[in-house]
């Protein structure tokens, strides 16, 4: 997976309560010189719905252990991302491996326009109303890396009128 800033990451205490999505089984088979050997891979997003979100990846040989191993690896990664007004504070656009995506902010009572995989991550931080949209490959894995890494992306106002000496109507402003 791709590295994740110190400061981004998010510590877990009692008082969040997580809820997990998953977004994908899969069936991996590893041949060997003594036959086929099964096994399942999961794929896992993690929330609070309230700007904390995590993605986490499982193997196993059976599917339930899969999914838990991922819901495990996903609480460990855990990032915090700018909500603003229930959507987006700007527009994004990140890829990772094949998959390229596109996120919008969007007005209130407009939903989350995304397809499965990004409409998991999306809804797992929180966002209310955004439009998305998938470029490239399809691959549940990949997209989910990439929306996270737009998600990771966003900058929330307040940051960016600290950073230019400004107030925040300036900013909204122009």
């Amino acid at each position: 997976m791709f590295k994740l800033e110190k400061n981004k990451r998010v510590k877990i205490s009692a008082d969040i309560e997580l809820k997990d999505r998953l977004v994908g089984v899969q069936r991996v088979v590893k041949v060997t010189k003594g036959g086929r050997s099964f096994g399942f891979s999961a794929i896992v997003v993690v929330g609070d719905e309230k700007s904390v979100v995590g993605i986490g990846l499982g193997k196993s040989k059976d599917v339930s252990t899969a999914i838990q191993k991922a819901i495990e690896s996903a609480k460990k990664n855990l990032v915090r991302i700018p909500i603003y007004k229930g959507t987006i504070p700007h527009e994004q656009t990140a890829a990772f491996s094949g998959s390229s995506v596109l996120i919008k902010p969007a007005s209130n009572g407009t939903g989350v326009k995304a397809g499965g995989a990004m409409r998991a991550v999306l809804e797992s931080a929180g966002v209310k109303d955004v439009l998305a949209k998938s470029k490239g490959s399809s691959n549940p894995h990949n997209l989910v890396k990439a929306t996270l890494k737009a998600l990771l992306e966003l900058r929330d106002p307040i940051t960016v009128a600290s950073h230019r000496g400004i107030t925040l109507e300036k900013v909204f402003n122009g």
